[in-house]
């Protein structure tokens, strides 16, 4: 029961994610009136269980009111519930109907059953009472469940809905699918990238990493290739178009998210499962209770004593209850069924930029040549750096500061396209380029490099003189290694592995650091969704990672868990967001979900333990319908009181 019916609502999403469509990104981002329509309906669907469980208290307590109160006749006390039962009972047993016919046996169908037989046997307000339990379980839930047009409303939300064209001496802004291919365009800075292109003027950095999982900012300069959706940097750049806007980088993975949404596994509740089995034991009973007795009554005080509130209830109680937790951790819930499924996962699969790394460049090895002091080339290279806005500047400068290194003015600095970085420092002419604009220049035989190793590095030359090669890798972070260590003896994986964007080489270099033996690299979206859903049709999956690009590998998982608030496209998609940068606090939501599921599993299972005693005493004669109602109300108290355990801290939280 706990789920709202599933069907019901992928059919609507489905509707409104089609309105989300890469038109709306071409467009407006205003959204158009179908779009406003479809919301306003998945609004009005996710707040009928609500308005259900509103209307049934209501009914109840005037009910009580013209009966008890006013001494009204009954047939007149019963009119506020038969309206109940009408508007609210109906809708409820409606689609439980439809549940039957696709063969979906889950314990809110004795709710179903109970309802049609207090109708047909006139205990108008036994019926009322189990709607109440019915909906309401459905309306603690509804809340928390997000829409999934929200994926994709987000994209088009980030992507400009304007490109600013060059005609002549003019710019103009103009939509973006007014924009042919072999256009002039100018992207402003700290913009974004509207369409994919070639750099044809200009010299600065984009941040790409959302997109293709490289933990850098790309160095841009006439000839370089530009993806729609990167963030440009501090200076401008004029682009030639390579590709339409439908044909974009940014549309493609668009169509990624949409067709992830549409195939996202249906995952069976923890309320379902146990129903599976409490629902045919509580029908059989009641039926041989009716059979032996020769009363139908006694049917219907065993069917609405056996309603499984504990199920309908204190699941989702213990489950808001855990969502509170989460989030005085910053751990944003924003599926509920997360917290049910992380501990039957058995496949971890992370993303390696800003997951297991910081995702910034660290200076981690300079290899310095004969004849020069480590020192001093570092403190020259640092002095140049202050003067670049190259993006392994900034790890030069950091390496610098630790080892508290002053820095003296460097003066005749430049920083020609592509041809790295040159300026004098205390009197040392310096240049600091790439390997590649080395090999073209005449160096001395005697000045040999040290060989490749395939990850981020730089050259500096002293005095006309190769001095040194700074190489850089994406540092993991200090927990990683123990986070990854820990995860099988303790939360039970059976595997861990790296699914990333970045190159092999620099994926391989720190799965060696954090002890991960499997990885797939230089993966675009489609293809880590692809390699997700394979490992989930084995196992269930646990994904986290924290960028665009992972978005739809994110939806294809059990589990999608993005990290940070790195994009408000990874947070939407994801059913768990953990706010802060830390693997700490995904052990965390781990240990809460296991402690979620053991608290919750008390409450039902001794629910249901209690229910059954109550069903056999009706089953004897010794309970009347509504004294089965009253009965399994006192049953919901104990175990939802149990359940708001799942809402204070425990002693032990984490195991990092």
């Amino acid at each position: 029961m706990l789920r709202v019916k599933v069907k019901g609502r992928r059919e609507l999403v489905t509707m409104v994610a089609h309105q989300v469509s890469i038109a709306s990104v071409l467009k407006m981002n205003q959204p158009s009136f179908r779009d406003r329509f479809c919301e306003v309906m998945t609004n009005i669907w996710s707040r009928r269980t609500s308005l259900i469980a509103s209307l049934a208290i209501a009914a109840i307590l005037l009910h009580l009111i013209l009966r008890l109160g006013l001494r009204t006749d009954p047939g007149r006390a019963e009119i506020p519930l038969l309206a109940a039962l009408a508007l609210g009972g109906a809708p409820l047993v409606y689609e439980l109907l439809r549940k039957l016919l696709r063969r979906e046996f889950g314990s809110d169908l004795l709710a179903g059953i109970s309802i049609v037989t207090s109708v047909l046997l006139g205990e108008y307000l036994a019926g009322s009472i189990v709607v109440l339990m019915l909906a309401g379980g459905e309306a603690l839930e509804t809340y928390a469940l997000k829409s999934a047009s929200s994926v994709l409303r987000a994209l088009a939300k980030r992507m400009p809905s304007l490109a600013h064209r060059k005609q002549g001496s003019k710019i103009v802004d103009v939509a973006l699918d007014a924009i042919s291919v072999g256009e002039t365009l100018v992207v402003y800075p700290h913009d974004i990238c509207p369409l994919d292109g070639v750099v044809i003027e200009g010299h600065g950095v984009m941040d790409e990493s959302f997109l293709t999982g490289e933990p850098f900012k790309i160095t841009k300069t006439s000839g370089s290739t530009v993806i729609s959706g990167a963030i440009n940097g501090e200076t401008a750049l004029t682009i030639r178009t390579t590709k339409r806007a439908a044909d974009s980088r940014y549309a493609k993975i668009m169509e990624v998210m949409r067709e992830s949404e549409e195939k996202r596994p249906r995952l069976r509740r923890l309320g379902d499962q146990l129903g599976a089995i409490y629902t045919p034991v509580a029908v059989a009973l009641a039926i041989l209770a009716w059979v032996i007795s020769g009363e139908a009554i006694r049917f219907l005080a065993v069917m609405v004593i056996a309603t499984p509130c504990p199920l309908l209830i204190a699941i989702p109680v213990a489950i808001i209850g855990s969502i509170s937790l989460c989030a005085r951790r910053g751990i944003i819930i924003k599926s509920p069924v997360v917290l049910e499924q992380v501990t039957e996962c058995r496949t971890a699969i992370f993303d390696k930029t800003g997951t297991l790394t910081y995702g910034e460049p660290k200076l981690t090895d300079q290899l310095i040549a004969p004849g020069f002091l480590q020192l001093e080339v570092l403190t020259l290279a640092a002095s140049l750096e202050r003067y670049s806005k190259h993006p392994l500047a900034r790890a030069i400068l950091a390496a610098a500061k630790n080892q508290e290194i002053e820095l003296p003015e460097a003066t005749e600095v430049n920083e020609a396209p592509g041809e790295g970085l040159r300026g004098t420092v205390s009197g040392h002419p310096l240049q600091i380029t790439s390997r590649s604009k080395l090999n073209s220049q005449t160096i001395s035989s005697d000045e040999q490099l040290p060989p490749s190793a395939g990850g981020l590095e730089c050259v500096v030359l002293m005095d006309h003189r190769y001095a040194a090669t700074f190489r850089f890798r994406d540092a993991p972070r200090a927990d990683s290694r123990s986070f990854v260590k820990h995860l099988g003896p303790k939360h039970h994986f059976g595997r861990v592995m790296i699914v990333s964007g970045d190159r092999e080489s620099e994926v391989r270099y720190l799965a060696d650091q954090v002890g991960i033996t499997e990885i797939d690299a230089q993966k675009n979206p489609e293809e880590k969704r692809d390699i997700v859903r394979q490992e989930t049709a084995k196992a269930k999956t646990l994904y986290v990672g924290d960028g665009i690009n992972d978005a739809p590998a994110m939806m294809a998982a059990t589990v999608g868990m993005a990290i940070g608030q790195n994009s408000d496209v990874t947070a939407e998609a994801a059913g768990v967001v953990v706010m802060e940068s830390s693997l700490k606090r995904v052990d965390e939501f781990m240990h809460i979900s296991r402690r979620m599921r053991t608290i919750a599993l008390q409450s039902a299972v001794g629910g249901m333990a209690l229910s059954i005693a109550g069903m056999l005493l009706a089953a004897l004669g010794h309970l009347r319908p509504v004294s089965g109602a009253i009965s399994q109300e006192i049953i919901d108290v104990l175990a939802v009181l149990n359940a708001l355990r799942a809402a204070l801290p425990p002693k032990v939280i984490h195991d990092l």
